[in-house]
């Protein structure tokens, strides 16, 4: 399995343009939201006796998982990812809860905004995106997000000192 540099330098190589990683800033947020919105259905109210009442869907799976992938290659930015997908999945539960053409209606608009962004983004960089030569683009694009946006605080200097190293400085 490839490490964290490795992951993110990779998905790096494509996202060199700095208005393209601005683009993703929030393109990927609205995308990863819109998913969790469309896997917020079906969703069913579980009642725990540790945690009380839970409502159970497959956005609550997918959020597990992907967390865990997340936390797995980087304690930090997997805690602090958990905790910003762990928003999204309960602010999508609202919009799951509407009937079936309003969920849908504003799920895939959220969606399509966001892939929008991306290809806009694509456009300055000049590159096809990321996952069309690698899958696991779709799951480390989310990281890579968090990863630039604490490069632009002053932090995890070391790491972007990396994956700059192996994928070229952002222009």
């Amino acid at each position: 399995m490839k490490n964290l540099e490795q992951h993110l330098s990779e998905y790096a190589k494509y996202h060199r343009d700095q208005r393209n990683i601005y683009t993703h800033y929030v393109g990927i947020p609205l995308i990863v939201f819109s998913v969790f919105c469309l896997l917020s259905k079906p969703a069913f109210l579980v009642s725990a006796p540790i945690f009380g009442d839970m409502i159970i869907s497959p956005a609550l799976f997918i959020w597990a998982i992907g967390n865990a992938f997340y936390i797995k290659l980087d304690i930090k930015l997997g805690i602090v990812m958990t905790l910003i997908t762990g928003a999204m999945v309960y602010f999508a539960q609202p919009i799951a809860q509407n009937e079936m053409g309003t969920w849908l209606a504003i799920s895939l608009g959220i969606f399509i905004g966001g892939w929008v962004l991306q290809f806009i983004g694509h456009h300055y960089e000049g590159k096809k995106p990321a996952f069309v030569d690698d899958i696991m683009g779709l799951a480390i694009g989310p990281l890579f997000v968090l990863a630039e946006l604490s490069f632009e605080l002053g932090l995890r200097s070391a790491l972007k000192e990396e994956i700059e190293r192996r994928s070229g400085p952002v222009k």
